[in-house]
């Protein structure tokens, strides 16, 4: 059985192994997204909650959006923040630092108490916080992992960050559903318990990414090109002499040198409106606005307000509706990471996902409109059954496409040069329209109704559905090759460009391995490192065999 690139699967995931390892640890973080979302909802809509921190009738909606969207805020300045870490200090020690900072938001929130000791001012604080961290994590996360990941299964390596978020979503209703039906009403316990269980992936993450390698292509942008090569080896289990390594590195070389040799610094105006990348970011611009004005943020945020809305009344059913939804979420984003994303590609499952989740909303306000709920009503009607099972189909269709691909497609469409600016700005676009959405979305759902539904329909079919259709396709491109693909150079130029940077680094290796070899004749001499792990004889076999 082949996978990708016509290598066998037990293969191929033997081989990269450490790939997936090394991107599910920078993922941890982003269990803390989609955690920190649903986790809001669920507690500002406790009674014992709004009792202790002056929530009334009044105010309700108002500091429920606040306690929400706080952590929005931080996210975008985290954003904003790490594009230029990622560049100074590296992906990994800005991954590194960003779970600390989320560590002392997490303990802020926790040791909240009431609104006369440790009032909504440390809730409020610690959000922020913990959104510093979030939002570096959800933007140089989808970075680090798409620059360590073989072309072939980029798509699936950096999905697995959607994966997470759903784990992080499923994980922070069934918290909610658990403390609601096991604490005592009348205990802190209803916030404290939510908001300090996600220091424990915060700390894994930060003690795990402690033992993984920088990004390969960080390195050779720094000009520590032998260093590059051997944390490419690392990564893709083979020596410094494979062709895979050899032409991987080639390739990332010839764009550097390009770059070289086509200016000395980066500037704001070459790296927004340079030939061939202000349309990337005007394309990530456009997919981030209508991914977070598809409606999922409604169903994330206050998940619980909504199901009430539609006619589970009480906690207990709309938390247990909500926690489905979860469960909807988390296994139809697993089936597009590991079986959809890298097969069918990005543009049509973008396009698809977006149209398909804009009818199931639009199915649901057309039922919320002609059968409105009962508020009275001591079961959940006919109708409202209706509404909660096309809300599941939208949840399907949003994590076929919609939840990963902005993000994996924004990972792999910038240059090496800008590409920790270009995810800076996907995350920052992303948080403050995602802070819009939670802000506003409690009280347009309350002032319209069924017709919210329509509106976010409309957006999906006729804004993102439209934009996906125009996107060139880049399933099975290296990230290198995207500057063709959006002619910032032709491709017979970067042909001899790579040419040029194989024999260069051909000689280079050649050099290395005379300065070893001379060394290992010295008296006294011993490895300073254990030596990169080579493909087992007969995996490297069945691959000659098939070249």
């Amino acid at each position: 059985m082949e996978g990708q690139g016509g290598i066998p699967v037990k293969r191929r995931l033997i081989r990269d192994i450490r790939v997936y390892a090394v991107a599910s640890s920078a993922f941890l973080g982003l269990i803390l997204d989609g955690y920190d979302t649903g986790i809001a909802g669920g507690v500002v809509s406790n009674a014992w909650f709004q009792n202790q921190f002056g929530l009334t009738a009044s105010n309700a909606n108002d500091l429920s959006s606040n306690v929400v969207s706080v952590l929005q805020a931080g996210a975008f300045f985290g954003s904003l923040i790490s594009g230029f870490t990622a560049g100074w200090f590296g992906r990994k020690w800005t991954l590194v630092g960003s779970s600390l900072v989320f560590i002392v938001g997490a303990i802020l929130a926790t040791i909240a108490k009431d609104q006369h000791t440790r009032g909504l001012a440390y809730i409020y604080a610690g959000r922020v916080i913990c959104g510093l961290g979030v939002g570096a994590m959800s933007s140089i996360g989808p970075l680090y992992a798409a620059e360590i990941a073989p072309k072939a299964i980029r798509g699936r390596v950096v999905g697995l960050f959607m994966v997470n978020v759903a784990t992080g979503v499923l994980l922070s209703y069934w918290v909610n559903y658990g403390v609601a039906i096991h604490s005592p009403p009348d205990s802190a316990a209803i916030w404290q318990i939510p908001f300090g269980v996600q220091i424990l992936p915060a700390g894994l993450m930060f003690v795990t990414l402690l033992f993984c390698k920088e990004s390969p292509r960080y390195l050779a942008i720094k000009g520590r090109t032998q260093e590059a090569i051997d944390v490419l080896c690392w990564y893709r289990r083979a020596e410094r002499h494979d062709d895979e390594v050899k032409g991987e590195i080639a390739e990332i070389e010839a764009t550097i040198l390009e770059e070289r040799e086509a200016r000395d610094g980066v500037t704001w105006t070459e790296a927004f409106f340079g030939k061939g990348n202000w349309p990337r970011f005007l394309i990530t611009f456009l997919i981030m606005l209508f991914q977070q004005f598809s409606g999922q943020n409604l169903v994330n945020y206050y998940g619980p307000q909504l199901f009430k809305s539609i006619g589970y009344v009480g906690q207990t059913p709309a938390l247990l509706a909500t926690g489905v939804y979860g469960v909807v979420k988390l296994v139809a984003s697993f089936i597009f990471v590991w079986w959809v994303v890298d097969k069918f590609g990005r543009r049509w499952s973008l396009f698809c996902s977006s149209f398909g989740m804009g009818v199931c909303f639009i199915i649901v306000g057309a039922l919320y409109l002609t059968h409105p709920p009962d508020p009275n009503a001591a079961t959940p009607s006919g109708a409202s059954r209706a509404m909660a099972g096309m809300i599941y189909l939208y949840c399907f269709s949003y994590a076929m496409g919609t939840g990963a691909l902005p993000f994996v497609y924004c990972s792999e469409i910038f240059s090496n040069r800008v590409r920790h600016l270009g995810l800076g700005w996907a995350g920052m676009n992303q948080w403050i329209w995602n802070f819009t959405i939670s802000r506003t979305a409690l009280n347009i759902e309350t002032g319209l109704g069924g017709k919210t539904f329509i509106c976010f329909g409309i957006i999906n079919i006729f804004g993102l559905s439209v934009l996906a259709y125009f996107l060139p396709e880049t399933k099975g491109r290296t990230l290198e090759e995207m500057d063709v693909i959006f002619g910032s150079i032709k491709a017979e130029d970067r042909k001899a460009d790579i040419d040029r940077a194989e024999i260069e680094i051909a000689a280079d290796l050649k050099a290395t391995d005379i300065e070893m070899a001379n060394k290992e004749h010295q008296p006294g001499f011993a490895p300073t490192s254990a030596p990169v792990m080579p493909i087992p004889a007969k995996e490297e076999a069945t691959h000659i065999e098939q070249s």
